[in-house]
């Protein structure tokens, strides 16, 4: 089954390519009489865009949202949602002589390897603009799941750039601090630094990867399945899909193999705490593949942007080597600014899917 979509109850299928007249997502699953706010959906979208800064990619992209069916006066019909945002700032000029070339590390080879064929103008469906039709869906689950619960929150930041990495406490951080700086980090003084290497990679023509902290609080107990579909998984799987990811920890991760059990246990409390049902919180809010009801923690590693404008040796469809000069068109320096609402709305998705999944909760009827 061609892998385009993602979740079961509620479930995403995202369309189009980069340089594609458009891109977007067709959203099935969603409960009747929802209301949705399409603004909404547009903020989320300004915050993914292209085009905020000198930090970004300069693809100029409005990336207004345009909704084709399931939305009846604001309220959802029950029906499959379809949200589509045309590509309006194309440049395929920028990739004619990339139509024959591999560009290191990117999908240009493994697409060729699949399909015999591939949109080489601006790396087609592997390019982040496919994450706008995501981002667009995360949006609607919000609205969803904050609908009935609105005491769950999902607070997403850049925690480190390149060797900078700030210290920030997921049990505190709200959405505010992290948007008060260009590169979404909510510790004034790392955001500095970050920024500062983030400028220098773009003056050398180069690129530089980080990490993406995440949290969820007021997810309650009991979310997830005991195997296959474990919480921790569904959130890998959603996060990792993400361009550019490289990694996943959830709780203490890889750090916690440096401890003993009686060290990395979180012991149970009787009266609820910052972190809930238990005294610390190395589980990241998840055990046996299901929530707890303490924040549920995570990281995702987002690689160097592949494009740069470095000379690279590479070869062409017919193998023969030659020196690329440098990668045309327009490109982030650095992907985790704007990976922010990405990481959120993936989050989002996950968090309804298994709401409408566990039988055990039981939602407002009047509103799902």
């Amino acid at each position: 089954m061609p892998g385009n979509s993602f979740g079961q109850f509620f479930r995403i299928t995202t369309f189009g390519e980069s340089h594609g007249g458009a891109v977007g997502v067709v959203i099935d699953g969603v409960p009747g009489r929802q209301t949705i706010d399409l603004d909404l959906v547009q903020k989320w979208l300004d915050r993914r865009r292209p085009g905020q800064g000198d930090l970004v990619s300069q693809r100029q992209e409005a990336d207004r949202v345009e909704c084709l069916s399931g939305l009846q006066d604001g309220v959802t019909l029950g029906s499959p949602i379809c949200l589509m945002v045309r590509n309006t700032d194309v440049r395929p000029e920028d990739y004619a002589e990339l139509s024959t070339v591999y560009r290191p590390s990117h999908a240009d080879f493994t697409t060729d390897a699949k399909y015999g064929i591939r949109a080489a103008s601006g790396g087609g469906r592997a390019s982040a603009r496919e994450t706008v039709g995501r981002v667009a869906a995360g949006a609607v689950a919000n609205q969803i799941v904050q609908a009935s619960f609105p005491g769950i929150e999902v607070v997403a930041w850049v925690e480190s750039v390149h060797g900078v990495t700030a210290s920030v406490d997921p049990l505190t951080v709200t959405l505010a601090e992290v948007h008060q700086s260009a590169v979404r980090c909510p510790v004034p003084e790392s955001a500095s630094a970050m920024i500062k290497a983030i400028e220098a990679a773009r003056a050398d023509g180069d690129s530089v990867g980080g990490v993406i902290g995440c949290v969820v609080r007021g997810l309650p107990a009991g979310l997830g399945e005991p195997v296959f579909d474990k919480l921790e998984a569904d959130l890998a799987k959603a996060l990792m899909s993400l361009p550019a990811t490289k990694g996943f920890e959830v709780g203490s991760g890889f750090a916690g193999t440096l401890l003993r059990g009686s060290e990395h246990n979180d012991a149970f409390v009787a009266v609820p705490g910052i972190h809930g049902p238990t005294a610390t919180n190395r589980s990241g809010g998840i055990q046996g593949g299901i929530s707890n009801g303490a924040p549920v923690t995570m990281r995702v590693a987002f690689k160097p942007v592949a494009s740069i404008a470095k000379p690279q040796d590479t070869v062409t469809k017919d193998k023969k080597k030659v020196v690329l000069a440098g990668v045309s068109g327009r490109h982030d320096p650095c992907v985790l600014p704007r990976a922010v609402p990405m990481v959120e709305a993936m989050v989002w998705i996950v968090i309804l899917d298994h709401l409408l999944r566990n039988k055990g909760l039981q939602l407002d009827s009047t509103k799902v």
